[in-house]
């Protein structure tokens, strides 16, 4: 039987190992290709999860977490996630953050997708955002590591109502997978009026 609900208290403490190796697992996929340390994601989802109307939500088969999506208040987000915003002159404390939403491979297609942004969004509702804003890795298609069968989420995300802020571009930094260094990754927002 496979649920998706909010976490909290103690299921969300005793749940924080399983969800960091979560995290590492289908973040080392393709097109992220991040190199994960369980430590530091057990780090930053127990900070995620203090953060003032945060949610995170699980998605479970039996009792086995197999997806996670979080979401915040932009204005509870690090300043570098919130200035690509200001610079447009857009409210940030009007803007509710997705930040991920991560699911074993085997239970893609099921409508888990849907349910987190369900999810994600009633909870930015409850809090007053004006509209939800995640945003994405880019790769450049001819990437080695693309796989040939690759589909990406693109026409999911505009199914729900997100499209995509032109020019709205932030970067971040991850080492990927086999690479011993970090390096600086574009990441493109996408946004949607609530």
């Amino acid at each position: 039987m496979i649920t998706v609900e909010p976490l909290s208290g103690d299921a969300l403490r005793a749940a924080i190992p399983d969800l960091a190796r979560l995290r590492c697992t289908v973040f080392a996929q393709w097109p992220y290709l991040y190199h994960g340390d369980p430590s530091y994601e057990s780090d930053y989802l127990r900070d995620f999860a203090v953060a003032e109307g945060a949610v995170i939500i699980a998605a479970k088969d039996g009792d086995a977490i197999i997806g996670i999506a979080t979401a915040s208040p932009m204005s509870g987000q690090k300043p570098d996630y919130q200035a690509k915003f200001a610079e447009r002159g857009i409210d940030v404390a009007s803007l509710y953050y997705f930040g991920e939403s991560v699911l074993l491979p085997q239970y893609r297609g099921r409508g888990l997708g849907h349910a987190f942004f369900d999810h994600r969004e009633q909870q930015a509702r409850l809090h007053g955002a004006k509209a939800a804003t995640f945003c994405g890795v880019i790769r450049p298609a001819d990437h080695p590591a693309r796989p040939a069968d690759y589909s990406p989420l693109d026409a999911f995300w505009q199914k729900r109502g997100y499209a995509m802020i032109p020019g709205l571009i932030a970067h971040f930094s991850w080492a990927d997978i086999g690479d011993g260094e970090q390096s600086e990754k574009p990441m493109q927002y996408w946004m949607k009026a609530l």
